[in-house]
């Protein structure tokens, strides 16, 4: 009986030393350990993003981008700490998923949401004139506007009629040569008229209710998406 104990005890010694190596001490069960985990997740936050949707690097919001951070932080900490249980940093990385599904299901379905969680477009230059106030809520400088401007191949601000600071970081320019009618404005979004942009085009909310109560859509509300370029209606009903 002692006898077989002490081979055991030896047999286990030679499977330990033969999975160290000389140099560091360090074991090749967690290196193995960390190339699975990492095969693991690698695999798990391809299905991720996958089910979070597409979404270019540029047209992320802040909350996307908060997510995506710390759902990478969360994988690189479960691929290093290899004596940790992984089935905790599997759960919140999926907890981080599910929220992020949840608020973007909310956004869709509510503009208002969206523009708490995602930020509204901001107008930098409108008709010519620079906000100064918005540049400044925004944090926005002049050499910010200037630099977005070259990138559009636009050396004048003078040259600029809006330029719109887009929620994502992107700037938007309509210049003074083109006409106000290749504009297409949204005038009504998940069945809420537009304000705003009826006033550009100096019209009133009975104006665009009669007009859509003509084309057969008395009711706005059932509305998902309306524009208007060169005088023409687009008309998107809400899906049923």
């Amino acid at each position: 009986m002692m006898k077989r104990k002490c081979f055991h005890h030896d047999f286990l010694k030679v499977v330990h030393n033969k999975f160290v190596l000389s140099e560091g001490g360090f074991k090749m069960s967690e290196l193995a350990m960390m190339i699975v985990r990492t095969i693991f997740l690698y695999l798990l936050i391809l299905i991720i993003f996958r089910l979070m949707g597409k979404r270019e690097i540029g047209e992320l919001s802040v909350f996307d981008l908060v997510v995506n951070i710390m759902i990478a932080e969360m994988a690189v900490m479960a691929i290093e700490e290899t004596t940790a249980v992984m089935l905790h940093s599997v759960a919140s990385i999926i907890v981080l998923m599910m929220i992020q599904i949840t608020m973007a299901r909310l956004s869709l379905k509510s503009k208002k949401f969206r523009d708490v969680v995602d930020g509204s477009p901001t107008i930098i230059i409108n008709q010519g004139k620079i906000d100064e106030k918005a540049m400044r809520q925004q944090r926005y400088n002049f050499d910010d506007l200037l630099q977005q401007l070259r990138e559009k191949d636009i050396h004048n601000i003078a040259d600029v009629e809006f330029a719109i600071l887009e929620p994502s970081g992107k700037l938007s320019v309509i210049e003074k040569d083109k006409m106000e009618d290749d504009i297409t404005l949204p005038l009504i979004i998940d069945g809420k008229i537009q304000m705003d942009h009826l006033r550009r085009i100096k019209q009133t909310e009975p104006w665009v209710r009669q007009q859509l109560k003509k084309k057969g859509y008395p009711d706005i509300n059932k509305i998902s998406f309306c524009s208007i370029q060169n005088g023409q209606f687009y008309i998107d009903l809400i899906d049923e």
